[in-house]
């Protein structure tokens, strides 16, 4: 082909694609504007206050917003504005049931060291009572990567290992998109979790293969739409704060 040919259908198809880019500059622009729905108005908190729309789960003063998992009073101690896990008492859960949420919570491990790999500031975040975000005192205490703080336990490793030291208030900030079965139990779509610890992102949307499992491989079984949230027990005095969510 002749080489003056090809340059003269270059130097056209760049007259072209210039044309139809200046026609749409020249176009009505609210022809792509949309205007419905209004989003609504919520206020963000200061700092890591809760916004405007959130449900506030412990703010300081009492659980009232939270049980035993056998229906009971929640006997884990309040003090200086926080919570510790009463070692021996069993698991909490909230009162009222979540599905796709975003979540935030504060917590801390013992400022005094006790034990190596899972036993030191072991306990665990449960999204739907059955999906777990671990909380571990994971600062220079090396444990199976899928077991350190912020993994998706036995199925996600953290991006990073953004820990604080002992003693230290830790933030994570989740967002969860609970699992969908049809009306026979199958599974349509599993889980997502997206997890910042700390303010790091160490959980990218990651698909959730299962509820946990600590031995063997996790298989989905149909649950309601809504479950409660739940904190672990795992014999260590973990505390927690400033807890709150939003349903979306």
């Amino acid at each position: 082909m002749n080489r003056g040919f090809i340059f003269t259908l270059s130097i056209g198809c760049l007259a072209t694609s210039l044309g139809l880019a200046a026609q749409q500059r020249e176009g009505d622009p609210t022809l792509t504007e949309v205007w419905e729905p209004e989003p609504p108005v919520v206020v963000p908190g200061e700092g890591t206050a809760p916004p405007s729309d959130a449900i506030v789960l412990f703010d300081g003063s009492d659980l009232s917003h939270w049980r035993q998992v056998d229906g009971s009073g929640a006997k884990w101690r309040v003090e200086n504005g926080a919570f510790t896990v009463a070692a021996g008492s069993g698991n909490i859960e909230t009162r009222d049931g979540f599905g796709d949420v975003q979540l935030h919570i504060e917590w801390r491990t013992p400022a005094v060291v006790k034990g190596e790999g899972q036993g030191r500031g072991n306990s665990g975040v449960f999204l739907q009572k059955r999906y777990e975000v671990q909380v571990l005192d994971s600062h220079d205490n090396r444990t199976y990567s899928n077991g350190q703080a912020a993994s998706i336990y036995k199925q996600h490793i953290p991006l990073v290992n953004a820990s604080r030291g002992p003693g230290e208030w830790q933030v994570y900030d989740i967002v969860f998109r609970a699992p969908r079965f049809t009306a026979d139990g199958a599974l349509q779509s599993p889980a997502y979790l997206t997890v910042f610890h700390n303010g790091v992102l160490v959980q990218n949307h990651v698909e959730l293969t299962g509820p946990t499992e600590y031995i063997g491989t996790p298989v989905y079984q149909a649950h309601p739409p809504k479950l409660p949230l739940e904190l672990q027990d795992h014999g260590n005095p973990v505390s927690f704060r400033n807890i709150w969510i939003r349903e979306l």
